[in-house]
């Protein structure tokens, strides 16, 4: 029996209800995501500062401008497991069977994943289109700083440390974060045979009106000066002493999207692959090939919900999370597929438009039809075959797997 619009019961109760079940596993998939990416990438940066001799909090700097480039892959898997693990719960329970029962299809129960996926679209829109680029400009400027010196050396306790290529110091104990210095040793040269060798009690560095140098002041300590005009080197006690150090020159940073066209805005692509604005050939192609990568890995965002219900419902009798492995496996492949096409399109290989929008039609196409065995067959399983297949493999595992023994046997037991 079809029930009539009047005998439905409130909607809008049932979609208040939906969207708190997809919105803590949507939330908390999205941050699971972005702080997985973000330890990962954590360690190597530390290691990399490290042993490019810069402050640990640039490090921090370089985390918050990679943030974007990990929201733009954790929003849409954050957004698929949501809803997955929203319908699983409701499928599991029978709350499904009940709301489909009443006369609530999946066509009326998407409404409210979809207005999740829209303004995630929306917001991953601009983080793809504009957010990202510049974060990436940011990221790259960093490491040219760090490369550079423009960072700022960080002086080991302990250990000989260079500063630019004229002066090494060695201290022993640092206080107040690195503006007292203790049990200083300091040798510097001019690269003309004049050098100054230095023991003092403590010593900081102090700023001057030469942004090219800043003075290390000594207190307490001895001094040993040599020049070929001397016949014996000099030596002097001091209770105060200015050492000038002078800053190595630093080059500029390049301007943005220099030969980097994943620093261009969404717009900027467009002008300089299909607006005429690219000077050579070779722009052209790779502005158009980064302008469709973008611009599939958003529209695949209003598969993600099809996706998701087609996956999230297992056969009947049946409790295995396949469908959140397949779905995951999915959107990472289709992610790398991506990323594939779009360097191959950059060079030419394969035309921009074939390359990257081809994947994406035929991933809808098997997208719609899983959801249309689920929604408009009876007893339709999308993933039945799979869920076949694999409790057949694990069946076959358990068989090869060796048998225990049995136990010691009666008469063994009683000798």
């Amino acid at each position: 029996m079809v029930l009539g619009r009047r005998n439905l019961p409130n909607l809008g109760l049932i979609d208040r209800y939906l969207a708190r079940q997809i919105a803590v596993p949507l939330f908390g998939s999205l941050v699971l995501a972005a702080m997985l990416l973000v330890l990962d990438k954590m360690l190597r940066l530390f290691q990399y500062v490290v042993d490019a001799g810069g402050p640990v909090s640039v490090v921090w700097r370089m985390l918050a401008n990679l943030l974007p480039e990990y929201l733009s892959l954790g929003i849409p898997i954050g957004l698929m497991l949501g809803i997955l693990l929203a319908f699983r719960k409701l499928a599991l329970s029978s709350e499904l069977d009940a709301l489909r029962g009443i006369g609530v299809g999946y066509g009326r129960l998407l409404r409210v994943p979809y207005m999740y996926a829209v303004p995630l679209l929306i917001i991953n829109l601009l983080i793809v289109g504009y957010l990202e680029p510049y974060t990436h400009y940011r990221y790259k400027g960093l490491q040219f700083d760090l490369k550079s010196g423009a960072l700022g050396a960080a002086i080991t306790v302990g250990e000989f440390n260079q500063l630019g290529k004229r002066i090494t110091l060695r201290i022993e104990r640092s206080e107040k974060k690195g503006t007292q210095l203790y049990g200083i040793f300091v040798q510097s040269d001019d690269g003309k045979g004049n050098s100054i060798a230095a023991t003092a009690e403590r010593g900081r560095f102090l700023a001057t009106d030469d942004p090219d140098k800043i003075l290390f002041r000594l207190t307490k300590g001895r001094l040993i000066q040599d020049n070929p005009k001397f016949s014996t080197p000099r030596t002097l006690a001091f209770d105060s002493y200015d050492l000038p150090v002078g800053l190595p020159v630093i080059d500029q940073f390049r301007s943005r999207a220099v030969g980097e066209t994943d620093e261009l805005y969404l717009h900027e692509l467009w002008r300089l692959g299909y607006g005429g604005g690219a000077p050579t050939h070779q722009q052209r192609i790779a502005a158009e090939a980064h302008f469709n990568y973008r611009m599939v890995e958003i529209v695949m965002m209003l598969m993600l919900p099809l996706l998701a219900i087609a996956l999230a419902v297992p056969p009947k009798r049946s409790t295995s999370g396949l469908g959140i492995f397949v779905s995951i496996l999915i959107v990472v492949a289709y992610h790398k597929v991506n990323q594939y096409a779009d360097a191959a399109a950059a060079r030419g290989a394969i035309n921009p438009t074939l390359g990257l929008w081809v994947p994406l039609v035929l991933l809808s196409a098997l997208i719609f039809w899983m959801y249309h065995i689920l929604a408009h067959r009876p007893g339709g399983q999308p993933i039945g075959a799979l869920e076949w297949f694999f409790a057949g493999l694990a069946k076959r595992v358990r068989g090869m797997m060796p048998k225990p023994r049995d136990g010691p046997t009666e008469a063994a037991a009683e000798a």
